[in-house]
């Protein structure tokens, strides 16, 4: 027989406070918070570094990372070309460790790397909405994209 296994869901919420300079489209994000329900935190500091690390990563899709092709040759194979967030363009993350034991995990644990990426995206990019009124729906959000967002906006005003 088959054994199936059972799927334990895993929460997060994430809250982020945006900066869009319009005349340039660049978005700085002033704050970020996230809380997640983590299980049994065994190293907190451990997990705290997996949420951080996981939406450094998320921020990077939503703002900058982008595979650029050419004729099937992509062009920005190199850490040179291709654009990854630095710690100038991230924020410091607050992180709020929810504790409720899973029943999947053993001692109660939960996995905490992968959730904080998914939220990351939508997140940054409510809050741009928020901060200037444009919804973008592509990624990355550049401030090229932006830029031309904003001057979509004013031409419908």
């Amino acid at each position: 027989s088959v054994k199936v296994s059972q799927s334990y869901p895993m929460f997060v919420v994430h809250v982020a406070d945006v900066g869009v300079d319009r005349e340039t489209g660049k978005v700085t994000i002033l704050s970020y918070v996230a809380a997640q329900d983590v299980g049994l935190a065994v190293n907190p500091t451990l997990v705290e570094g997996q949420m951080q690390g996981a939406i450094s990563q998320g921020i990077g899709w939503a703002l900058m990372e982008k595979y650029i092709f050419q004729e099937g040759v992509m062009q920005n194979a190199t850490l040179l070309d291709y654009r990854i967030p630095t710690a100038v363009d991230l924020p410091f993350v607050k992180t709020i460790l929810v504790e409720v034991n899973s029943a999947g995990g053993p001692y109660g644990v939960r996995g905490v790397g992968e959730p904080p990426i998914i939220p990351t995206l939508a997140t940054i990019a409510n809050a741009i909405h928020s901060a200037v009124g444009v919804r973008l729906k592509e990624l990355p959000m550049t401030p090229e994209a932006i830029f031309w967002a904003l001057r979509e906006q004013e031409k419908s005003k």
